[in-house]
């Protein structure tokens, strides 16, 4: 398109930028998306390495995508139904949880889970029942409380939902204590919360009551890479008329008369737009792109003090061996201390603490017939664990965003590189001998997190969904400033692959001054597939820059 007029610009194209898009232009908008780094994609991209090994930065695995799901429901709206195939992971163990002396396989389903946490750790069977009667019984009463729509009637409500009023807003380990359970079994159960990487003192049990219910759904990866989300949205934004641009910074949100009027570049050019849609990071949009004289004080005071969620330091290794040989098709969760609570504390301390968390996770594994992954016999591998978000942890000052050169600091890379190691270290306990193997390594840091996304402390999670930062206490997709709203992880509908994705839709329904989701649920189809690409060779990462 050669106008510089838009219905709506999205600044950032993450999962929630890409799929508020899409929804607005199969809703018959005209839509322009802009992105800083050279792909799209956000925290769902991925990257190459010597033309052989293919890594994912987020897109590691995703629940409840058997038909009828949450992201095969968002995907059928926009007309890609038939068009991303999702390759499940071992039922039976889809993550293989490691502490010293346990092993617990997380199988899909409740009633499985149930019975192998109640056989692992026997002594805690009264407190074990309790503890998941109470996540079960509040995700009933959540959906019971989503069916009664946008404005139910709470008088009436209230009594249908005691465990929701009673533990939803509480803290994990509240529930911990009340129902008694011990180190192990508390372990156990809050051994993936890297997930979203909050502290169990901190996390609202409706969290993590939602976080596991998505799982023991089922667990998937995308067939051809991570890559395959974004890019099917961009096709599905292309499609119907609109168009994504790569390298395009966004400096200023443009507010003439109290209103969201488009953006302007850090080249100067200015594009102009009744409606703008950030799916930048937060504190970013409103604090700097937007600035505190075009919002209330009492907002700029809120935005100001929101906590980051801590970031995630991730290395990547291409191997020269076929893990299959080697493990079954699931994540592994290990860890050598059963104390995260401490764990996180340390981080929220500014330290890096002396036992890391590791997920360890690999594509070639999830996916072994996608050639891009890695070659055949080898294997591409991400290890991550969660860190503190300072920048004196990484020897960095002013950070990247403000356009700090950190790459050939002697700090900075004696520190990466220290952590590196001791992480392959940590994943040579389940994968024992892989260091032998290695023929690529790199690592990222939240530094690097914050140079490719802009994101506040470099975390992929936006702000903590802490029990004071949860539900209410997020920004809504609408702002106070009319024409401008947010999208993305720090919104209401959190992080991750379905609550960008759905938050995404969400906020396209603002815009457009309707329930879209629930439209989409109930059958609505608004794009059309026979506009989409059917090549049997497309590679969605070229077709995302």
């Amino acid at each position: 398109m050669e106008s510089a007029e838009w219905d709506a610009i999205v600044i950032g194209a993450g999962l929630g930028g890409l799929t508020t898009a899409a929804y607005l232009a199969t809703n018959g908008q005209r839509v322009l998306v802009l992105e800083q780094h050279w792909v799209a994609g956000g925290n769902a991209h991925v990257f190459r390495r010597k033309r052989a090994f293919e890594f994912d930065v987020g897109v590691h695995y995703i629940g409840d995508c058997a038909p009828g799901g949450a992201i095969p429901n968002v995907l059928r709206g926009i007309g890609l139904e038939d068009k991303i195939e999702f390759l499940e992971l071992d039922p039976d163990g889809f993550d293989t949880i490691l502490f010293p002396g346990v092993t617990f396989r997380v199988p899909k389903g409740w009633d499985k889970y149930r019975e192998r946490l109640v056989a692992a750790f026997p002594d805690d069977e009264t407190g074990l029942h309790r503890c998941l009667d109470v996540f079960e019984q509040l995700l009933a009463e959540m959906r019971r409380l989503y069916a009664a729509g946008a404005a139910p009637d709470l008088a009436k409500l209230l009594p249908e939902i005691p465990t929701l009023i009673r533990w939803g807003g509480r803290a994990l380990s509240d529930l911990f204590d009340d129902c008694g359970l011990g180190a192990k079994a508390r372990a156990v159960i809050i051994a993936q919360s890297g997930a979203y990487a909050v502290a169990p003192s901190r996390t609202p049990v409706a969290v993590h009551a939602g976080f596991l219910d998505h799982y023991l759904k089922g667990a998937y990866y995308p067939r051809g890479g991570g890559q395959v989300l974004p890019a099917r949205l961009v096709e599905v934004l292309r499609a119907n008329g609109g168009e994504v641009r790569t390298r395009q910074r966004v400096d200023r949100i443009l507010i003439e008369d109290g209103r969201a009027a488009g953006v302007r570049l850090t080249t100067g050019e200015e594009l102009r737009a009744p409606t703008v849609i950030s799916n930048a990071d937060v504190k970013r949009t409103l604090l700097d792109m937007v600035g505190a004289e075009h919002i209330s004080p009492a907002t700029a005071a809120r935005v100001d003090a929101y906590r980051m969620a801590l970031p995630i330091f991730c290395v990547y290794l291409g191997l020269d061996i076929d893990l299959r040989e080697r493990m079954p098709n699931t994540n592994y969760w290990y860890c050598d201390s059963f104390d995260l609570e401490d764990i996180y504390q340390t981080c929220y301390d500014g330290r890096l603490p002396e036992h890391f968390p590791l997920l360890i996770t690999t594509a070639s594994v999830k996916d072994p017939h996608t050639r891009r992954i890695a070659p055949p016999g080898c294997s591409s591998i991400e290890i991550m664990t969660w860190v503190p978000a300072n920048y004196d942890v990484w020897g960095v000052h002013e950070g990247p965003a403000a356009g700090e050169k950190y790459h050939r600091d002697r700090d900075y890379r004696s520190n990466k590189e220290r952590l590196t190691e001791l992480m392959i270290d940590g994943a040579e306990h389940p994968l024992p001998g892989i260091r032998e193997h290695i023929v690529w390594k790199e690592a990222a840091t939240p530094v690097t997190q914050e140079r490719f996304t802009l994101s506040t402390g470099g975390t992929s999670y936006g702000i903590e969904m802490a029990v004071d930062q949860s539900g209410p206490n997020r920004p809504a997709p609408a702002t106070e400033i009319p024409g401008l709203f947010l999208t993305g992880a720090s919104t209401t509908s959190g992080h991750g692959i379905v609550g960008t994705m759905r938050g995404g839709v969400a906020t396209a329904g603002a815009i457009l001054g309707r329930d879209v989701m629930r439209e989409v649920e109930e059958g609505r189809v608004f794009g059309d597939p026979s506009k989409l690409i059917s090549d049997p060779d497309w590679d969605p990462w070229q077709y995302s820059r």
